[in-house]
């Protein structure tokens, strides 16, 4: 899997989500998907939370961000 490691420190980058209690989480925290990590799946075993369609849409442009691409709007 990959994945990118939360933290409760937040930078105002846009390769970071601000994630929290409406997470599922304990406090505020952040995604931070510029630090992208490669981990075996059978090693990720505690559930914490889970993301709502906005806060997905919100971790694809801060991945896209993190990994230098870009989208282009259709012609």
């Amino acid at each position: 899997m990959i994945c990118a490691p939360v933290y409760s420190s937040y930078h105002d980058l846009r390769s970071q989500v601000l994630v929290g209690i409406d997470e599922g989480l304990k406090h505020e925290s952040s995604i931070h998907c510029d630090e992208l990590v490669s981990l075996p799946k059978s090693i990720l075993t505690d559930f914490v939370g889970s993301l709502g369609r906005p806060k997905i849409l919100e971790l694809n442009y801060a991945l896209l961000d993190a990994v230098g691409l870009t989208v282009e709007e259709p012609q």
